[in-house]
């Protein structure tokens, strides 16, 4: 800690760094973290999420690719498999995930708005919001 200002040389600031209550609330996420099963629930309804976005898609005849590491997801609406910035860059609809990004709104599920961001689900998802996400999904891309 002695290299960061104003004993050292490195500046560093966020909205909540060493705001008590921020580092209390990441250290108990931490802890909850560590409870057996955590990561595997994660994997488990992320999973589902993005095969059913997958699914929903490309049965309503979109192009999209995807896929997921534990909790974190995305996807593109490109043929895959996309493997970099570059090739999403190149490759995705951008205005495809727009218009899908609106309907999703509208259905009552907030995404990140770019497709270049990740999206996440979190502990408290439970296995109906998983369903009310992919029902609202199938929905969207109806419409788009």
């Amino acid at each position: 800690m002695e290299m960061v200002a104003p004993a050292g040389p490195m500046y560093q600031a966020g909205t909540l760094s060493g705001n008590p209550l921020a580092m209390t609330a990441g250290i108990k996420t931490l802890e909850i973290l560590d409870r057996p099963g955590s990561y595997e629930h994660l994997d488990r309804i992320t999973s589902r999420l993005v095969d059913g976005i997958l699914a929903a898609a490309k049965e309503a005849g979109h192009a999209i690719t995807g896929g997921h590491i534990s909790g974190m997801f995305g996807f593109f609406f490109c043929e895959g498999p996309i493997n970099n910035y570059e090739q999403a860059s190149e490759k995705a609809d951008t205005a495809k995930f727009a218009r899908f990004h609106r309907a999703m709104l509208e259905e009552g599920v907030y995404l990140a708005p770019s497709q270049f961001e990740a999206g996440f689900t979190g502990l408290a998802h439970t296995e109906e919001d998983i369903d009310f996400t992919i029902a609202a999904a199938k929905r969207a891309f109806a419409r788009i």
